[in-house]
């Protein structure tokens, strides 16, 4: 195994992590709501919608951000190695893994294990080895 060091941007990582932390523990703290989006998206999606101000702000600045960043900064070359099929399947996997374990890998890994859950934990260790499991059959089992 080796690390692309062109690829490697241990300080733009470092501070995206601390900017969601930030923002999680400011939701948490002034709102008393854990930051998984899947929650946010869902309390949306139901009806009738609770807390619906909150809510639309926070998947505002998830869309605006991105795009705000790309008016100001080097736009970046996203590289999908995946047909669309590839990704409505892998799509429609999360979906359905979300709703088995009552959250997302935001709301799990960022916001469950810092208050010390552990079905956090155990949903993020699971997560994780199914990540690494499929990367391991796909790209170095199957040769994809």
């Amino acid at each position: 195994m080796s690390i692309d060091i062109a690829s490697f941007t241990p300080g733009v990582s470092l501070t995206g992590g601390l900017v969601i932390g930030t923002a999680a523990a400011v939701l948490v703290f002034f709102n008393g709501r854990t930051a998984g989006i899947s929650g946010i998206l869902g309390g949306l999606l139901r009806a009738p919608p609770k807390n619906v101000g909150w809510r639309i702000a926070f998947i505002a600045g998830l869309i605006g951000a991105p795009l705000l960043e790309s008016l100001l900064g080097e736009p970046i070359a996203l590289q999908i190695q995946a047909g669309w099929i590839e990704i409505l399947i892998a799509g429609f996997l999360v979906g359905i893994g979300t709703r088995y374990a009552n959250g997302c890998t935001a709301g799990h890994g960022v916001c469950g294990i810092s208050r010390g859950s552990i079905r956090s934990l155990v949903a993020t260790a699971t997560f994780m080895v199914s990540g690494l499991l499929t990367v391991l059959i796909s790209r170095h089992l199957l040769g994809g």
